[in-house]
């Protein structure tokens, strides 16, 4: 356990000026018109993407106060970024503009399921984001909320930006009630600023609350034995929550317990954005001060809104939708059934079709 915070919050009795701030690289996304090899599509549309800027908007969906702090360049697109996350209610004041550096952007395919065609081009080296440091960053909006939520992808970016992270973990120095999501990825690794990705579970070993995939602790630190192995690897953490996508999650809390939800049966759109959308549903659950059981099937539920939708961001299913759903009896729960436009069917008749 580490000396941070309790985490579980009853709603609107956090310390913090806001429920949870997030720090994070945001960029725009460029989504193809119609599916195909990037060479063929000819127009996009724009959209939004970042795994932190993606929970906290979420969450903002979902009724709580965030806010979302990062550095963005002083260009269109970062005029764009802010707006946009603004427009989900999330307090975009702490978000600094570099003139030096440009806002990073992205471009993907859509999932082709007749060809299995899936491409995705980065443009980020050198982002205002990646000079994000514990010099640039304003420390006192990083501390205003009752929770702080990190990514691993942060640390990927640049070497201040890992020193920034380890500062914000630091259990003497650092955030009270830190939420740290492993979110690893390889390419980053590969061809950033050349740490070993083993530095994560050094990151998770320091937060409060880690979510963490099975396959990304296979692939990050060679942990293969399931949840209880990266539980035994990672035993600091007051929660950790292993996700195992279809197969649902597992989490652990103190005292050895242990608490597994599985995932109702989704009709998938895009993956895109699902394990923010987790984490967010996780989060959210938290902060209510909901038992862990039902903090994984918030978690799964959001998961879900965002599965059956095309882009990183979905429409959250209204507060007592969600909580009628999290309430199923076990069998109830296991026919759930989910498919796009399942957050709008927000009555009794709607919940007896998707439990069907």
């Amino acid at each position: 356990m580490t000396a941070h915070g309790e985490l579980g919050y009853a709603d609107g009795t956090g310390a913090g000026a806001v429920d949870v701030v997030a720090l994070g690289e945001s960029m725009v996304t460029f989504l193809p018109t119609r599916a195909g090899r990037l060479a063929d599509v000819p127009s996009f549309d724009r959209g939004i993407g970042g795994a932190e800027s993606n929970v906290v908007c979420a969450l903002a969906a979902a009724g709580h106060r965030t806010r979302w702090v990062s550095r963005v360049g002083a260009d269109g697109f970062g005029d764009h970024l802010v707006e946009a996350i603004a427009r989900y209610g999330v307090d975009t004041s702490a978000v600094g503009r570099d003139p030096h550096r440009p806002t990073g952007i992205y471009f993907r395919t859509a999932d082709d399921r007749e060809t299995d065609a899936h491409e995705v081009l980065y443009y980020r080296a050198g982002s205002a984001a990646s000079a994000m440091s514990t010099a640039n960053m304003d420390q006192a909006a990083l501390r205003s909320g009752s929770l702080l939520h990190l990514s691993g992808i942060t640390a990927a970016l640049s070497a201040d930006c890992l020193d920034l992270l380890r500062a914000l973990t630091d259990v003497a120095t650092g955030a009270d009630g830190v939420s740290f999501d492993v979110n690893y990825r390889p390419g980053l690794w590969a061809g950033g600023q050349g740490a070993d990705p083993r530095v994560l579970l050094d990151l998770a070993r320091a937060a409060d609350l880690v979510f963490v995939g099975e396959d990304e602790a296979a692939d990050a630190w060679g942990i293969t034995g399931g949840p209880d192995a990266i539980r035994a690897a990672l035993p600091e953490p007051q929660l950790l929550v292993v996700k195992r996508g279809a197969d649902g999650a597992v989490a652990f809390g103190g005292n050895g317990t242990r608490y597994e939800e599985p995932a109702p049966r989704v009709d998938v759109v895009a993956a895109v954005g699902a394990g923010d959308a987790f984490a967010a549903g996780f989060l959210s659950a938290t902060l209510r001060g909901l038992p862990i059981g039902q903090r994984l099937r918030h978690g799964h539920l959001m998961a879900a809104a965002a599965l059956t939708v095309p882009g990183d961001l979905a429409a959250p299913p209204s507060r007592d939708h969600a909580d009628r759903l999290a309430a199923l009896d076990a069998t109830a729960w296991g026919r759930l059934h989910l498919g796009p436009g399942w957050t709008a069917a927000d009555d009794e008749a709607a919940q007896e079709v998707l439990t069907s």
